[in-house]
């Protein structure tokens, strides 16, 4: 074992933000692979009634689809979803009557709104003559389960409470044309090539990495996203770089860190060197057990360009930590760097020159890992994926909504006037950037800036990284709910906060969704629609392995693309630890309106530091 990997295996990951008491419950390694025995004997209970010839004449389509469509579908969508939500909601985290009706909530939610689609499709084969297509029907019903499913979780679990978002409107111009622009051409690329009648469409259609679906719909979201990327990057590269280098300050929320902590301070001492502005890092030694405090104080001391000191909380929990450094912190500018972060040498001396320009007020990068541990090279295509593709190509549309706090940069003002850094939730990080945001600064993601940020080598570690990120987005949600819901017609609040909640029900919903296609393809249980098996493999390597190829390659890391096949595993083993995440979200009896406005905090007495 190298003395890395060693230093890894010293990692103490469990802490008081694993799982936020008020708000999660424990989830055991076998409570999930049990809601999947039970999702899967459900499903084939339904699968197999609708197949017997009394119900097939009332479910012509072997699915609860009630009247009359044209074509076929790919699953039986609607009894899926219905599987999904009974078992899921039966071992939900809660008392049996929360999870009683938790379940019906969402069954029957989902029941009403398939009636009135198929109501209306009646309608219009009464009077028109014509239906719609079931496949559509299909989509239809399975984004409207993933909406209800992210939304009745997100209103009947226990979340984070409302407060008042401070939204500052400035001009949207620029980023509404740009982004009907680019819809406009990935449309009308997409229907191009799809309608293409040459060989090599008519191979791709066949192959499995398109799953019989077609180039044309899988090219939709990469000729999209890469637009807005390329805009993106042009706003980098032309942004003016003035010689801006003011004094800083660095925090640092450290919790049993001896075995990096050294390492984080050279790193940081290296970019002071080379920023050449005045830097002062502050350790805030957050109730560590070990010698993190004597091993900073003296790689502090030993600094040639930095200057620092420890600054000891003894109150658990990294927001605290990061609301002492806020208070202890003298300059304008506030950098926040994980302790398990190396930053890279020019890291200070590309993101302060941005600040130059009043109308930013967020910088980051791209956090890359450290190679050579399990899921070094998976995560590698991910982080290029995330945060070196989308969130780059969200920036030029100003659609930025959270920035990792591995690595980024505050006006001090900022955060001091949000009230800090929220205490007791997971996902403070994204929401101070989406609040500063709203305050009508500009989020800028430079995909030049790039630090190595650990990565988890056990398999225990990743699973309570991800429940703790994959919870983040609902407690993200439930605080700034008055995005959402409130009068502000604002792209984070309007679109991409409803869409990263859909998407998360995608995810949760993967692995139950593979098996529930192997269910049909194996055991021929659709026999009017079956399902095909490049269908199935398309669902986990299609669209996801374009985009990592695409990622890879606008961010100069071709070799990326080698950890293709790792990457594409890794995407569904994080599907499963989002499902257990969800899992872990503790359920009331009585959900909560989430419009409802008299139950802000700004009318409470707790203070918005805390969930």
């Amino acid at each position: 074992m190298s003395d890395a990997d060693d230093k890894r295996e010293q990692i103490n990951f469990i802490s008081v933000d694993s799982a936020p008491k008020r708000f999660a419950g424990a989830v055991t390694e076998w409570h999930a692979p049990k809601m999947l025995v039970v999702f899967v004997a459900l499903a084939t209970l339904q699968l197999w009634l609708v197949n017997l010839e009394a119900a097939a004449r009332i479910f012509p389509n072997h699915d609860y689809v009630f009247s009359p469509h044209e074509g076929r579908h790919a699953i039986a969508i609607r009894i899926f979803l219905i599987s999904f939500f009974v078992s899921f909601a039966a071992f939900s985290n809660g008392d049996i009557r929360g999870r009683v009706l938790f379940g019906l909530d969402m069954v029957l939610t989902f029941l009403a709104g398939c009636a009135v689609f198929d109501l209306g499709n009646l309608a219009a084969h009464s009077v028109i003559g014509q239906s719609l297509s079931l496949h559509f029907s299909a989509i239809l019903s399975g984004l409207f389960g993933f909406a209800i499913y992210s939304f009745k979780l997100l209103e009947r679990g226990l979340m984070p409470a409302r407060i008042r978002i401070e939204h500052i409107p400035v001009s949207q111009g620029r980023a509404f044309w740009r982004i009907g622009v680019t819809l406009l051409v990935a449309t009308i690329v997409s229907i191009w090539v799809g309608g293409m009648d040459i060989r090599l469409v008519e191979v791709l259609r066949q192959w499995t990495l398109l799953g019989g679906i077609g180039p044309g719909v899988f090219l939709f979201l990469p000729t999209l996203f890469g637009q807005l990327y390329l805009l993106a990057v042009y706003d980098v590269w032309t942004a003016k770089t003035p010689d801006f280098r003011p004094p800083v300050s660095v925090i640092v929320p450290a919790h049993n860190e001896s075995y990096i902590i050294k390492d984080t301070i050279n790193a940081m001492d290296v970019a002071a060197q080379h920023y050449g502005g005045d830097v002062h890092i502050l350790i805030m030694n957050n109730n560590s057990t070990d010698d993190t405090e004597d091993i900073a104080r003296a790689a502090l001391a030993a600094c040639k360009a930095a200057k620092g000191r420890v600054i000891n909380v003894p109150k658990p929990g990294k927001s605290n930590a990061l609301n002492a450094g806020l208070d202890a912190c003298e300059t304008e500018f506030l950098v926040r760097v994980d302790a398990d972060t190396l930053v890279g040498e020019d890291n200070f001396s590309r993101a302060m020159p941005y600040f130059a320009n009043p109308q930013v007020g967020v910088v980051g990068g791209v956090p890359v890992p450290p190679g050579g541990a399990l899921f070094d090279r998976a995560r590698l295509l991910e982080v290029l994926v995330k945060h070196g593709f989308y969130s780059v190509a969200m920036g030029a549309v100003n659609g930025v909504v959270g920035i990792p706090g591995m690595f980024v940069v505050y006006r001090t003002h900022h955060p001091r006037y949000l009230g800090g850094f929220v205490e007791g939730m997971n996902g403070e990080d994204t929401d101070i950037s989406l609040r500063i945001g709203e305050l009508g600064f500009h989020s800028v993601v430079d995909p030049r800036i790039r630090y190595i940020s650990e990565v988890p080598s056990s398999y225990s570690h990743m699973r309570e990284q991800r429940m703790r990120w994959f919870r983040s987005i609902y407690h993200i949600s439930s605080r700034c709910r008055d995005l959402i819901y409130g009068p502000n017609k604002t792209l984070r609040g309007k679109i991409i906060l409803p869409y990263m909640l859909i998407n998360s029900a995608r995810r949760a919903m993967l692995v139950p969704l593979i098996l529930y296609g192997v269910l049909e393809w194996g055991l021929r249980l659709n026999p009017d629609s079956p399902i095909i098996w490049q269908s199935i493999v398309a669902v986990t390597t299609g669209a996801p392995a374009i985009m990592a190829v695409l990622a890879s390659l606008l961010n100069g890391v071709p070799k990326g693309i080698l950890a293709l096949p790792e990457y594409l595993i890794f995407r569904v083993l994080r599907a499963y630890f989002t499902l257990e995440s969800m899992l872990s979200i503790l359920v009331d009896v009585k959900g909560e309106d989430l419009e409802h406005v008299i139950r802000l905090d700004i009318v409470s007495d707790k203070p918005i530091r805390v969930a």
